[in-house]
């Protein structure tokens, strides 16, 4: 009973966490991009430094998984120096996990945190079409409505977009809605692409996060030349920041590394409650933050947002569990019968 008990504990623990993460995340951002132009820092840079932190993270719990240096050594010589096909691989969501994060910038620029973390569950019906198209999963009709009905959720958000009375700066919500959907199909192919990579060997994850990030760093430092380089060198690469865009930095680094932890030891249902709470949390800090305008289309949207959320992440039933079961049922029938 107290191994069931701390098992829920955890799941709780890791729930609390991750909502936490996303919803600060997200409003935090949000806050960091509103600031006057002249002070605002490069959105390039801070992607940079975020895969930097990453990768600083993954060789820690690599040398922790390891046990010895002298063995993490010899595990990076030989996944990582010595194989450079791999690394190849790897750059692929590197490039496309590159470019979400930036529209991610872009997206909360232009849009408040909590239309911003509507819209984005939009990354659940694409990921949902990628593991169909890559992996050849099924999905069940209740998850094929629940993301009919997610879409229709987000379209009403979209239909009438809340206002902020608090921003002191111009916005495109056109550029911002433009800029979540390219990160949504980003998010859901670079997501079900890595999980093909990882599922077609035994190497260990924390490996093949640093294949990644390493290209992911060469990528971000070509996007920072290529998109801010005139700047950069004028201003310099740590122009406007702030402890707050270090937070936000911190924030994207360690929730990143921590959502392999969630979808390791909870449940798709803990992950829909976790996601409706974020949504939650981001309007409600919206607001009070923000001055955000609470429409009815936006709340009718919202709350058919988390709704669907939940319906997706419901348990497939067992077909031949319950066609045994049905057996069953009739064999004992026909026993009292006789």
């Amino acid at each position: 009973m107290s191994g069931e008990n701390v098992s829920l504990v955890f799941k709780l623990y890791c729930l609390t966490v991750m909502t936490l993460v996303a919803a600060t995340y997200t409003v935090t951002l949000r806050y960091t991009r509103t600031l006057p132009s002249g002070d605002l820092y490069f959105s390039t840079t801070a992607v940079c430094i975020t895969e930097v932190m990453k990768l600083i993270l993954s060789t820690g719990m690599l040398a922790k998984e390891s046990g010895s240096p002298k063995k993490m050594a010899s595990t990076i010589k030989e996944h990582v120096f010595c194989n450079p096909r791999e690394l190849l691989k790897l750059s692929i969501p590197s490039v496309v996990y590159a470019i979400q994060n930036n529209m991610a910038f872009l997206a909360l620029s232009n849009l408040d945190a909590a239309v911003y973390q509507v819209t984005y569950q939009l990354k659940i019906p694409c990921t949902a079409l990628c593991m169909v198209i890559m992996l050849r999963r099924s999905l069940s009709k209740l998850q094929w409505f629940s993301i009919f009905m997610l879409c229709g959720g987000v379209i009403l958000v979209q239909w009438k977009p809340a206002d902020a009375t608090k921003v002191p700066i111009e916005q495109n919500p056109s550029l911002g809605f433009m800029a979540i959907t390219v990160a949504v199909l980003c998010s859901g192919f670079a997501g079900v692409y890595f999980e093909k990579v990882l599922k077609s060997s035994d190497t260990s994850l924390w490996v093949r996060n640093i294949q990644m990030y390493l290209s992911g760093i060469a990528i971000t430092l070509m996007g920072v030349l290529l998109t801010d380089g005139e700047k950069v060198l004028e201003k310099g690469f740590f122009f406007g920041y702030t402890p707050w865009v270090l937070f936000v930095i911190f924030l994207a680094s360690v929730g990143g590394l921590y959502t392999s932890v969630v979808v390791k030891y909870t449940d798709n249902i803990m992950k829909g409650f976790s996601a409706a709470a974020a949504i939650v949390l981001s309007t409600v800090a919206s607001v009070v933050l923000f001055g955000l305008h609470i429409t009815t289309t936006f709340a009718s949207g919202a709350i058919l947002v988390c709704v669907s959320i939940y319906l997706y992440g419901l348990p497939k039933q067992d077909v031949s569990k319950l066609t045994r079961e049905d057996g069953d049922k009739e064999f004992k029938q026909k026993l009292i019968t006789v």
